[in-house]
């Protein structure tokens, strides 16, 4: 079994869902991502999605952008991402690591390249928000080769050949969106037909299936779980905390730093902590 089919067999057991934080590396800075990475471990996080900042990330709303441009001001790159990846998985060895990746970094690299790259790293899954599945068949092949999980995006209202396309080709999870639009929290999960939402993706079968989008309370996560869903993803909620322990370094260059990093872990593990509490 791989680590997300243990995580999901162990949580079906216990009567739980998974809930699985969104982390920018490089937000602000390596040492802050790390240091929120353990927090929302000790929180009580089941895996964690892990974003390579890019500088045109199409499918995020205005909080998770500004995480994308805040790590790149201050020297972010697809190398250090990796770098970072391989440091997390030797600290934690048995949490399911999913990665966000925007298309254009496989272009670039070549796809069995990058595939290789976060595969060796530590990543279990790979999700490229803005490849399609009707686009996915060499992303998939690729990561086959590598073996490594590929993940799609079921949008909140898909056809059914869409929806039958995700099924078949996403490994590990299913990433179901609670609401059309983008990331964050500017526009909260819509809780009345989430039931419907799991229930048209997981009707063809496929991976358990993680709601996402606008989910920022623990009571968003426990309607995902009671609609069906294995699990919740949440990110810009806890990218907001990021933001309020940051301080400016340099006005004119826009580069940030965590002003107190045992402060800003305080916050993430508490945080994390109440929303975990949500899939019991």
């Amino acid at each position: 079994m791989d680590r997300y089919s243990q995580l999901f067999e162990t949580l079906k057991q216990r009567g739980e869902g998974a809930f699985v934080p969104f982390i920018m590396l490089g937000d602000p800075t390596p040492d802050a991502t790390l240091a929120v990475v353990r927090a929302a471990v000790a929180g009580g996080a089941d895996a964690l999605e892990l974003g390579v900042p890019f500088s045109d990330p199409v499918a995020d709303g205005p909080t998770i952008q500004a995480s994308h441009i805040r790590a790149l001001t201050n020297g972010a790159t697809v190398d250090a991402a990796i770098e970072q990846i391989t440091q997390i998985r030797a600290e934690f060895p048995e949490l399911p690591l999913g990665m966000l990746i925007y298309g254009n970094v496989p272009f670039t690299r070549g796809l069995d390249r990058f595939y290789t790259e976060f595969k060796d790293a530590g990543a279990d899954s790979i999700l490229l928000p803005d490849v399609p599945v009707r686009e996915g068949a060499p992303f998939v092949a690729a990561a086959k080769k590598a073996d490594i999980n590929p993940i799609f995006i079921a949008p909140a209202r898909a056809t059914e050949h869409t929806l039958e396309g995700v099924a078949a080709s996403s490994k590990g999870y299913i990433y179901a969106i609670s609401r059309d639009g983008v990331t964050g929290t500017e526009k909260e999960s819509e809780t009345l037909g989430l039931d419907e939402v799991v229930a048209n993706v997981a009707r063809f079968g496929g991976a358990p299936v993680l709601l996402g989008f606008g989910i920022s309370t623990p009571e968003h996560v426990a309607a995902a779980i009671k609609a069906g869903a294995a699990g919740a993803i949440t990110g810009s909620a806890l990218t907001k905390i990021i933001e309020k322990h940051l301080v400016t370094i340099d006005e004119e260059a826009g580069t940030t730093r965590v002003e107190d990093l045992d402060a800003l872990a305080k916050d993430v593990t508490e945080f994390v902590s109440a929303m975990k509490a949500g899939t019991r």
